[in-house]
């Protein structure tokens, strides 16, 4: 019977087959330890020479090779000693391919040559524990929003101006036009809030930044929520309810991965909503008393600055009331103090920074046709959006959480560039 590493627990005492590479092996006298590995998960291999045929066993103590892929027969038993609680003992083995000269071994390696050879690298235990704690996060994402009545909406990656006025943007020749490559699909989710009511988006998302820091890529993954009817505070606590969700389905779900990475989930545990919220003015104060003379208000926060304010906390911590020049044209003023917007930035702790960015949206035509002016927004890239206000605009809100850098901070990995199958950096566009 044919079965996966992740399912052998049904098949305790039985003799099951399993397709799977070698990741390690090692060898006692007259037993051989196969760490063997299938994409599902790992489990050893136990051969005993008095149990198998001669040349079987020569096979694996001699033979084998790291990251040949084989077919394994034999009886699945429990081992508590054993992360995964079971254990092979092998009967057959049947070599498929053999790998020579596997360049990845098991000694220490450089970052760089890491990196160049990733699509080798994502086999190691440490990368699978991390993609699949990936994937845990984005099947858990699905979920909270399908439960949440929200409607899945792809936004354009091609478009014809940026969604935030910047610069920073991937330029490439749209046959005879000009076009972009999306640093946001927000603009696109609010149309399609006014015609869903709640929506969300997942895909790629670009920024032609040039930065080297570990919290960087120049490809990265968004979750973007959009929602008509919804204000500000209901937006806040949409996304600790969505964060905290997230956190429990990876502690749920990825026990093994998590022990695989030596992550202290204590942490995670207390990660609950709701959470703490303090002011930008509340936080520049803060900084000030830190000893931080740097920044001055209308300053945006660095990584240090971050830090320091989500040292303070022991969950994700929201800064709101950001000063309106230093955030996008289309957020929303407080109106009780129009030098301030009803936004929000959700800084995760141990040093890991942002992970959301979100605000309530301009909603009014006239102040919007401001923004544009004060902005220089003009052209037919942009007159659609404020067509969102002219026919039945609402109270909307939304926001942004960047995959990379939760995953970075719910793995406890300290650089983003291993949160990412084939990472996209400033000087790596390859594999």
């Amino acid at each position: 019977m044919k079965t996966t590493i992740n399912q052998v627990y049904k098949h305790v005492g039985e003799e099951v087959t399993i397709g799977a590479w070698l990741a390690n092996k090692r060898s006692s006298g007259k037993i051989a330890f196969l760490q063997l590995r299938d994409g599902t998960g790992f489990i050893q291999g136990v051969v005993v020479k008095s149990d198998v045929e001669e040349e079987i066993f020569d096979l694996a103590k001699k033979q084998l090779t790291q990251e040949s892929s084989l077919y394994v027969t034999g009886i699945i038993v429990e081992d508590t000693r054993s992360p995964l609680g079971y254990e092979i003992q092998v009967n057959h083995i049947e070599l498929i391919h053999e790998a020579v000269d596997y360049p990845i071994t098991p000694k220490n390696h450089g970052t760089e040559f890491l990196m160049d050879h990733r699509h080798l690298w994502l086999r190691s235990k440490k990368q699978h524990a991390i993609m699949k704690i990936r994937n845990e996060i984005i099947r858990a994402t699905y979920e909270f929003y399908n439960q949440q009545g929200f409607v899945k909406v792809d936004p354009p990656i091609l478009t014809g101006a940026s969604a935030e006025g910047t610069t920073e943007l991937f330029h490439t020749k749209y046959f005879d036009e000009d076009a972009y490559l999306s640093q946001s699909g927000q603009l696109y989710m609010e149309a399609a809030a006014m015609a869903f009511g709640k929506v969300f988006s997942f895909g790629p998302t670009f920024r032609a930044e040039k930065s080297k820091t570990r919290r960087h890529l120049i490809e990265f993954w968004m979750i973007e929520p959009e929602m008509a009817f919804m204000e500000h505070e209901e937006s806040l606590e949409l996304q600790e309810q969505y964060v905290s969700y997230i956190v429990q389905a990876v502690l749920k779900n990825c026990k093994m991965e998590l022990q695989a990475l030596e992550r202290d989930i204590s942490k995670l545990e207390n990660i609950k909503a709701p959470f703490p919220r303090i002011t930008y003015d509340d936080a520049l104060s803060f900084l000030k008393e830190q000893g931080f003379d740097d920044v001055e208000w209308g300053d945006d926060f660095g990584a240090p600055h971050e830090t320091a304010i989500a040292e303070s906390f022991d969950k994700p911590v929201f800064i709101t009331h950001y000063p309106t020049k230093l955030k996008a044209f289309y957020m929303q003023p407080d109106s009780d103090n129009p030098d301030v917007v009803l936004c929000a930035d959700l800084i995760a702790p141990e040093g890991y920074g942002e992970i959301i960015g979100g605000s309530q949206r301009i909603d009014d035509l006239e102040l919007m046709e401001q923004r544009y002016k004060e902005h220089g927004l003009t052209g037919p890239a942009y007159e659609w959006y404020l067509e969102l206000r002219k026919y039945g605009s609402v109270p909307h809100s939304g926001f942004g959480l960047g995959l990379e850098r939760t995953v970075a901070w719910i793995a406890g990995i300290e650089h983003v560039r291993e949160t990412i199958p084939f990472p996209r950096l400033l000087n790596r566009l390859y594999p």
